[in-house]
This record gives C-alpha cells, structure tokens and sequence, in this order.
C-alpha cells in the first residue's frame, strides 16, 4: 500500500530515533514532501530484478533485504536494511541487479529518482550527508567481507561482536537462522559455536543479547 508521506508522522515512537536525526532529518523539506509512505508486509516483493528503478527507497521499519539465488539455488543476501536507504546503486543504475524481499513487516519511504538527483546536485548540505552515508556503507560492506574471509565459524562470529556491536555487546534484532545467513553459516552451525563458545569463556548469552567476553 502507497499513500502520501504527509500520513506518517516522523514521531521516535514509530521510528528509531537514530533513523529520525540520522536518515531524515538531512533530507530537505522539499524532496521530503515527494516522498510516498509504503507499507508492506513479510515476503513482500519490493522489487524485482531486471525492473527500472523509478524511487530511492528508505527502510523507516521492518526488515527488506537485497537477494540473490546461487546455482544451488541457495539464497544469498546482499545488502539488507532495519532503517535506512537500501539499494543506494540503483540511483545511477538502469536496471535493479537484484530481487528486494521484505524479511519483516513494516514501511518505507520512496523519494522520486529523478528529484532525488536534483536535490543532490543543487543542494550541497544534502550532498555532504548523502556522501558520508555512502561511505558508511562501504566500511559496513569492507567488514563483512572480510567476515565472510575468515574461515571458522566460531571467528565470523567473534568478529561480527566486535565490529557490528557495541562494547563487544550485541543485542539480536533479527532470528538466529537469519544471523546464520547473514554469516554464511548454516544454522545448526551457528547453534553449535555459540554453545561452545559460551562453555569456553569467550561469550555470555542472554536470550537475544550476546557479549564478547574475551577474543
């Protein structure tokens, strides 16, 4: 469902406050006002790949990740977002290169792709922000790949704690089967190391929250 971004209030109690100061409040009043506000549901296709991008999409809530099939047919994610701009390349991309999925219900927002543009070449506070984002993208995408080069289970998993968490903290926002595939790990793997990780010393589990006692 699509209507006016007018219907969705930019209230913290609806989306994380972190998103409000961080995503939204760069975005200039005027570009803001085009958006359109759309709700989707789990499983929902966003887009499809070999589709026209028309929108730059921002996650306010729920879950969308980027998807590929591999030849066996597996699934592997690219890129997924819990709040924020997601599939950024297709800004300067004819065509999506990927199928968007939503992993959980919730909304986002979709700014006008040719709008977008002019925004960034006309307005240079908006140019800086969309800049910086960027580059925050990339250091995120350098550490899983260098995650997913790390051979052991049991390492993919202490470096996701120090890189991904705070203070070596780190509270799940998502299922242990989506974390194992996210760490390109099978889940029964994922179970095992955490359980011999935690009879080791090197980490305490509490329900959803892990912490990285000792590398």
């Amino acid at each position: 469902m699509i209507g006016s971004a007018a219907d969705f209030a930019y209230d913290p109690n609806h989306v994380g406050a972190d998103i409000v100061d961080t995503v939204l409040k760069p975005i200039p009043e005027t570009l803001r006002g085009l958006a359109q506000l759309q709700t989707f549901g789990l499983g929902e296709t966003i887009f499809r790949q070999g589709e026209r991008p028309k929108a730059v999409l921002c996650v306010l809530t729920g879950e969308i990740r980027l998807v590929r099939l591999s030849r066996a047919g597996g699934e592997i994610i690219l890129q997924r977002s819990r709040g924020g701009f997601i599939a950024e390349a297709s800004l300067e991309s004819s065509a999506y290169h990927c199928d968007a999925i939503a992993a959980a219900g919730g909304q986002l927002l979709r700014f006008p792709l040719r709008a977008f543009r002019q925004t960034i070449e006309t307005d240079p506070g908006f140019r800086d922000a969309w800049i910086a984002h960027l580059a925050g993208e990339v250091r995120k995408l350098r550490a899983r790949s260098e995650r997913l080069s790390l051979h052991g289970a049991a390492e993919r998993i202490v470096h996701y704690l120090e890189s991904e968490g705070r203070d070596g903290v780190l509270t799940l926002s998502q299922s242990r089967k989506a974390w194992a595939a996210e760490l390109g790990l099978s889940h029964e793997v994922l179970y095992r190391t955490l359980s011999r990780l935690q009879a080791e010393g090197v980490i305490a589990v509490a329900k959803e929250r892990i912490a990285l006692l000792r590398a």
